[in-house]
């Protein structure tokens, strides 16, 4: 804009400078030829002419001083501009930092949380009941419960009958109101008999039989009693224990066995 401006001015001044020489050069001619007034006339417009260049040039220095400043003002408002624009930058780049970190914090945290809520979950596991079902019946036991009755039947799989009948022993004085009860007296029973304490295994078995009736293991206990009865010498126990079985379950495998020994014994 400043150089467009001088420029214009230049053209001006050129101009005004021809219109003047064009003025002087008939007077300058008509002075060959004339008198004193012709020389005075050409020393005043030469005068004026130096007064008009002398106004121009003051201009045109004015001009070009503003122009200086108004290109020193622009530079120094684009090196504020870019000075502004670089800590913007900077601004941007540290709030993406902090953005990243945040969101390596919040993972951080969502990880530790799952940690922490996993842990939770298995204590909880450890402490909680849980659904189980065995001989046919669903109910509810503790970690603790189930352990300790998988660790007698593991006892009796190992044919440590001794040892598992101590184990179903403890279990039912652990647990009186356990789920695992009938089918625990049942097996507590049948390892008694397999150490030949008979007079236990039938106790074992009577209870299963007087307290849980409908119970799977229920006819199965009676005809292990009739046995025991047996092995005690005691036959006329043994009869009337098979006759109770027959007749109460009629449609058990224990019943088809015990009508079967019914007859041997007869």
């Amino acid at each position: 804009m400043a150089v467009r401006t001088s420029a214009v001015l230049s053209v001006r001044v050129a101009a005004a400078m021809a219109l003047v020489g064009a003025c002087l050069w008939p007077l300058q001619a008509h002075a060959l030829f004339d008198d004193d007034e012709a020389r005075k006339a050409i020393l005043d417009l030469r005068q004026k002419f130096d007064a008009y260049k002398l106004e121009v040039d003051a201009k045109l220095s004015r001009m070009a001083a503003e122009s200086r400043d108004a290109g020193s003002a622009s530079q120094r408002s684009l090196l504020e501009l870019s000075n502004q624009n670089e800590q913007l930058r900077a601004e941007i780049a540290r709030l993406r930092g902090l953005n990243e970190q945040l969101a390596r914090d919040v993972s951080e945290l969502q990880r530790q949380q799952k940690d922490v809520q996993a842990g939770v979950d298995a204590r909880l596991k450890q402490v909680e009941p849980s659904k189980v079902s065995v001989d046919g019946v669903e109910f509810s036991a503790s970690p603790e419960e189930k352990r300790e009755y998988d660790a007698a039947m593991e006892l009796l799989r190992k044919s440590d009958f001794a040892g598992a009948a101590l184990a179903y022993s403890a279990f039912l004085r652990r647990f009186p109101g356990s789920g695992y009860i009938p089918s625990a007296l049942y097996w507590q029973g049948n390892a008694l008999y397999a150490t030949r304490a008979y007079k236990e295994s039938i106790e074992s078995h009577r209870r299963l039989v007087s307290q849980y009736p409908t119970h799977l293991r229920t006819p199965e206990a009676m005809l292990a009693m009739a046995n025991s009865q047996v092995e005690l010498k005691d036959n006329k126990s043994a009869q009337r224990t098979l006759e109770t079985l027959v007749r109460t379950y009629p449609q058990s495998e224990a019943a088809a066995a015990g009508r079967e020994r019914l007859s041997r014994l007869r």
